[in-house]
């Protein structure tokens, strides 16, 4: 089953077309990757999907429901939050406050929120932070709270954009290990990723974007054989590369 739909989603800026005429599903309990070369429209259509943006044309549906325009804090209640590229964590707070602002989508009572805190926390290995201030902690550390306070939301979907971007090959697998155990517990995920290595082994499905246009969409091993893709992205030297890895 779809818990996302995006049908014909264009989003244009004066005379540039971000998005044109862009459709996928994300079905229930999967990992799907988005990716493309940079401008391709990735961030754009995450923000028309989680409000940001009201699309110029086009409809999107969460669990059977539009959601089209929607505002972000109606979205977000519904299920469906994201992170964003840059993290902003708020600095002065400490790991475990920043988490509750999350958890007060969902509770009201600050030992609710404190309690909803602390288990994400635990889920996201950064229990022993959680008395540090955010403004502290190092870059891997901010994008692991960026997820964490995302998921004190509570959400059925979730939309990550590039969380993985600048960390070590290390801290790379310990993400990759966290995305896994978050399908496991039943969260779904869209993954906006350009590093190959680690979302085409994981990912059940991946939708290509180029110039804001879809030119693929489909399981790993096939789309890093698209010719359109190869040419658009991966380029013909790291083909061979990527089969590999969508194959392993």
């Amino acid at each position: 089953m779809a818990l996302l739909e995006v049908q014909g989603v264009s989003m244009a800026f004066g005379a540039l077309m971000a998005n044109a005429d862009v459709s996928f599903s994300v079905e229930e309990g999967t990992i799907v990757g988005l990716i493309g070369p940079n401008g391709a429209g990735k961030t754009t259509l995450f923000n028309c999907i989680s409000g940001t943006y009201r699309p110029t044309e086009g409809h999107i549906f969460f669990d059977g429901q539009e959601i089209t325009g929607r505002p972000p804090y109606d979205i977000c209640r519904r299920g469906a939050v994201r992170t964003f590229q840059v993290v902003r964590p708020l600095k002065e707070m400490s790991v475990l406050e920043n988490v509750m602002v999350g958890a007060y989508c969902r509770v009201e009572s600050p030992e609710g929120a404190r309690k909803v805190a602390e288990e994400t926390l635990a889920l996201c290995g950064m229990e022993a932070k959680g008395g540090l201030r955010a403004g502290k902690l190092t870059i891997a550390d901010k994008k692991r709270l960026e997820v964490a306070r995302a998921l004190a939301t509570k959400p059925r979907l979730l939309m990550l954009d590039e969380v993985m971007a600048g960390l070590t090959p290390s801290e790379i697998k310990s993400a990759v290990e966290l995305l896994l155990s978050l399908r496991q517990r039943g969260v779904t995920l869209l993954v906006v990723e350009h590093i190959m290595e680690a979302v085409m082994p994981v990912a059940d499905k991946v939708v290509v974007l180029d110039g804001g246009v879809k030119i693929a969409e489909d399981v790993p091993r096939r789309v890093v054989e698209d010719e359109r893709v190869i040419a658009a992205y991966l380029g013909p030297k790291f083909a061979s590369k990527h089969k590999e890895m969508a194959h392993a």
